[in-house]
């Protein structure tokens, strides 16, 4: 039982350490926040299909990340909010691991351009960050998660 807790609590931080470098990664580019953004810790967010302690390690990294990034308050607590239900959700997908960048997407979709919009007084309109934040998160959640999701598969059917 002990070794179990110590796995996940592992697994929890090595998630939360690499969304963190992943987002500052993406941060040297200019492309962690603000209304066009890419963020390539995102791509994580489908690891609760099959790594025990990736919620928690997401949810904690972005909290990081957005910290170390000088993300405003309001930020650091939806932003981290949505990550969290966005993890939670992807965890019970296990029969359709396909759709797991799905809840990232659409969490992230609809909370970040409110936060942009109400927090850090963005003057660009709900719409454009609406379709900004989905287009980075179908490239970074969808994309590069899905890449996430095949090389799982392959080296998984590799193994067998």
């Amino acid at each position: 039982m002990k070794s179990r807790t110590s796995t996940r609590v592992a697994n929890g931080a090595l998630v939360a350490a690499l969304y963190v470098i992943f987002t500052y990664i993406s941060s040297l580019f200019g492309l962690s926040s603000g209304a066009i953004q890419l963020r390539l810790s995102e791509a994580l967010c489908v690891l609760p299909l099959w790594v025990k302690g990736s919620t928690l390690g997401l949810f904690v990294g972005c909290i990081l990340a957005n910290l170390l990034t000088g993300c405003a308050l309001w930020d650091v607590v939806f932003g981290s909010l949505a990550t969290l239900i966005a993890a939670i959700v992807t965890s019970k997908m296990k029969r359709f691991k396909w759709c797991a960048p799905l809840p990232a997407i659409v969490s992230n979709t609809i909370v970040v351009p409110l936060v942009l919009s109400y927090v850090y007084n963005v003057p660009e309109t709900l719409p454009y960050l609406f379709f900004t934040v989905f287009a980075g998160e179908f490239l970074s959640a969808g994309v590069l998660g899905s890449a996430v999701i095949y090389a799982r598969e392959k080296r998984h059917k590799k193994q067998k």
